[in-house]
């Protein structure tokens, strides 16, 4: 299969210490994959020597890495390219690591991490460039046919390697300890995956891809360039994963990937595109930093980054986007898009008693309680109540609804919502301080609001009108706004440990 030839390097952005200790976020929309991952994150600002310091230090005779610019779509983003004595960009024209995403035409590159024996070779028939993480398709040793693109990786070209060999490799690397605990984090985790899906030990894993060494250029480059931003917080939007099968010389697999799908255990993702777009080494990756799934909370932005797969999609642009920015105030958890809503008509209760039946829906776990005037049969007035409350909670608000209202029934549907991000910064007035809830979009902030409780406790500690605090907060929170979405970034970093999840303990024997 025949290659344009790589655009030029685009020069890197010159560091600066104001990328490091802040919000970092994924937008996996095209999917995520390790080499996509290491590319967004230079492009963002960690430099690339960051990345090329830590490859060399695994200490693998004759591997090389390198970054090239690449337009995918409307965007102008940045590649990884690994390279060994025997040939350049192995991830194009060998076989496809666990953790990249297949050469069929999305231009992810596949990821050579781990693959058990036998191992399978995830294989995107979209032609994304994602990394090849462990196999998650469970092939032993053999040719594994790409699919419509005609491209097939010739078994025995490379090296194995099992897992046991990558940990001791990893743990004599002169790397940093937050890069080096974080991609062995991210190697157990695709070691745990392969082990479980084919019923043997974590030490018998073995990574077939591993002799090409994209995977571990993948891992080790994305762990060391996540220890250098050494952010406050991770999150990610819910990662697309494709759709399909991937052709494997033991027959077609669904999509998403076994291993992938394992190592999403617990987290949102959405079934769309076209073949593998989410690869079992970006699924770790995600799986061993995020904090959070949802939209970016609002942050006074600093960087956008964008790492770009090997081929163009005919469906979307086929880049990993990352946003990195100081967050306003305290994140505050997203909110839940599936959620019921419960409704009664009732138009024989007084406004005392539908007062006391609101007070009982919200305490029952209500997300949000409101009237409507409605006319019922024979003309006579009534009010319609409506209650959202998520699944978990609505058997509780239903319950409310009979103990505290003269209904005989309650109607219950699913509904969808879209909620902004949100997060809970301070502001200061002349009479105290108050508490503001700024929504952001897309990590921008666009309003605040003064929390009402704290204004009305401040009025009646100064002994003035409701109103002037709330006037006084509400300058002050648009101020804040303003101030964040135009002044420059903070100069100190506030470090931490590379994830919330990679710092764990993991105990093997």
């Amino acid at each position: 299969m025949k290659r344009r030839p790589a655009a030029a390097v685009a020069p890197p952005p010159e560091p600066s210490g104001e990328l490091r200790g802040q919000h970092l976020h994924f937008d996996p929309v095209s999917g995520i994959a390790g080499d996509m991952t290491v590319a967004a994150l230079v492009d963002v600002g960690v430099p690339a020597r960051v990345v090329e310091d830590a490859v060399a230090a695994m200490g693998v005779r004759g591997l090389r890495v390198r970054f090239e610019a690449r337009r995918r779509g409307a965007f102008m983003g940045r590649g990884f390219v690994v390279e060994t004595d025997g040939g350049s960009d192995v991830r194009g024209t060998r076989r496809r690591a666990p953790g990249k995403q297949h050469d069929h035409g999305h231009g992810h590159e596949h990821d050579r991490t781990g693959h058990h024996h036998p191992t399978g070779h995830h294989h995107d028939p979209a032609g994304h460039h994602h990394e090849h993480g462990p196999r998650d398709h469970g092939h032993a040793h053999a040719d594994h046919d790409h699919g419509d693109h005609g491209h097939r990786h010739r078994a025995g070209a490379h090296d194995h390697r099992d897992y046991a060999d990558i940990r001791r490799l990893l743990r004599r690397a002169p790397l940093e300890p937050d890069a080096r605990a974080l991609a062995e984090d991210i190697f157990a985790r695709l070691a745990d995956v392969e082990a479980a899906l084919h019923g043997t030990t974590v030490d018998r894993v073995t990574f077939h891809e591993v002799g090409a060494w994209d995977s571990i250029a993948d891992v080790v480059g994305a762990a060391a360039a996540i220890a250098w931003l050494a952010p406050v917080s991770i999150g990610s939007g819910t990662p697309v994963v494709g759709t399909g099968t991937v052709r494997t010389a033991h027959g077609p697999v669904p999509v998403p990937a076994p291993a992938t799908a394992a190592l999403l255990d617990g987290m949102p993702m959405r079934c769309e595109g076209q073949g593998e777009l989410t690869t079992p080494t970006g699924a770790a990756i995600l799986a061993a930093v995020v904090d959070a799934f949802g939209p970016p909370p609002p942050l006074r932005l600093t960087a956008v980054g964008y790492g770009a797969g090997m081929r163009e999609l005919s469906d979307r642009a086929n880049v990993l986007r990352v946003l990195l920015g100081a967050p306003i105030g305290e994140t505050l958890p997203p909110g839940t898009p599936d959620v019921l809503l419960l409704e009664a008509n009732i138009d024989d209760m007084s406004g005392q008693l539908l007062a006391a039946l609101f007070e009982a829906l919200f305490a029952a776990g209500a997300l949000d309680v409101w009237s409507t005037p409605i006319f019922m049969k024979k003309g006579r007035p009534a009010q319609q109540i409506s209650a959202l409350a998520e699944p978990a909670t609505a058997p509780q608000v239903q319950r409310a609804f009979f103990l505290n209202a003269t209904t005989l029934g309650v109607r219950v549907r699913p509904v969808q919502r879209a909620t902004l991000a949100r997060a809970l910064a301070q502001v200061a007035t002349p009479h105290g301080p108050v508490r503001v809830k700024v929504a952001g979009l897309d990590g921008t902030p666009i309003g605040a609001e003064p929390e009402f409780e704290d204004c009305r406790r401040r009025a009646r500690e100064a002994g003035v009108p409701v109103r002037r605090v709330w006037a006084e907060a509400l300058a002050a929170a648009n101020a804040l706004v303003v101030a964040q979405t135009t002044s420059s970034p903070p100069g100190q970093p506030r470090a931490r440990k590379p994830t919330a999840k990679a710092g764990r303990k993991r105990r093997r024997g």
